[in-house]
């Protein structure tokens, strides 16, 4: 297995790229498509998407920090592209 990259090469707009892309593939539209401020309900994503998302994200980001996992209790806070980025962030120290 790899080491995992250095936690400090990642910033917020990396973050918020990875966010986009992986919601993107799950919902079938262009990262391009998906705001900040926009909410998951808008984007059409249910609660089996966010899910698949959650999955997904843990695995991107396994290589900024090995065993990155977003708690289950946690999900349900997350309303929005920008609370997940938020979440992430803050999770793994991002400023």
């Amino acid at each position: 297995m790899a080491d995992a990259v250095n936690p400090s090469s990642l910033d917020r707009a990396t973050i918020l790229g990875i966010v986009r892309v992986q919601l993107g593939e799950i919902l079938e539209k262009s990262p391009e498509e998906i705001g900040e401020d926009v909410s998951f309900s808008d984007l059409g994503a249910d609660s089996l998407a966010l899910i698949e998302l959650v999955e997904a994200l843990e695995e991107s980001l396994a290589k900024y920090s090995a065993g990155f996992h977003i708690d289950d209790e946690d999900l349900e806070g997350l309303l929005s592209v920008r609370d997940a980025v938020n979440y992430v962030a803050d999770k793994l120290q991002v400023t």
